[in-house]
């Protein structure tokens, strides 16, 4: 009964942003996002329980990036990323954990990371324009230091895992700040 509630188009704008979902009956969703020069989308299947509006993507989680070559070479650890459009390869940041803790770094205008740790259990990876889970370039068990990876064309999708939405009433469902959406007050409003 309440996924029957949830049927119909919702949005949310912001200053320079805007986005919306539609519903459908049959248990589907789109969803769009515009700000500034990037626009994101997304689609899939939603689930109501209660009042928790669950969203299952079409898209797969944590797959931004494709490994395309990887070695243990010099010191440190070094990150190449390319894609055809130059603009893509900066605001690109680097997580690195080692014994739990974390540092970051973050892309070069020519799309290349380096850091100077002797050893890191695993290396993530998340576009700042596009932020979705992060992609998992390293684990422990690798011992590679040197990944050169390619940005791939998923990254315009949303993939809403560990969004959760709360149905509010007929008219409105919000969230809490997430990769996506990190600002207060969430609340997608049915036209």
């Amino acid at each position: 009964m309440s996924q029957m509630k949830v049927v119909g188009e919702y949005y949310f704008r912001k200053t320079e942003m805007v986005a919306g979902f539609n519903f459908s009956a049959d248990g589907t969703f789109r969803f769009f996002f515009s700000y500034g020069a990037v626009d994101r989308n997304a689609s899939g299947t939603f689930q109501a329980d209660g009042d928790t509006l669950r969203l299952t993507s079409d898209k797969v989680a944590g797959r931004d990036f494709t490994i395309t070559s990887q070695e243990k070479k010099g010191k440190g650890y070094s990150i190449v990323f390319s894609h055809p459009n130059k603009y893509l390869l900066t605001n690109i940041r680097c997580q690195f954990f080692t014994d739990g803790k974390m540092e970051d770094a973050f892309s070069d205008p020519e799309g290349k990371i380096h850091i100077d740790l002797a050893h890191c259990d695993s290396i993530y990876v998340q576009h700042l324009l596009y932020p979705d889970i992060a992609t998992l370039v390293k684990d422990a068990a690798n011992e590679n230091n040197s990944f050169t990876l390619t940005l791939n064309d998923t990254m315009e999708q949303v993939s809403f895992k560990g969004i959760d939405f709360k149905i509010e009433n007929n008219k409105t469902i919000s969230c809490m700040p997430n990769y996506l959406l990190p600002m207060k007050d969430i609340k997608f409003v049915k036209h």
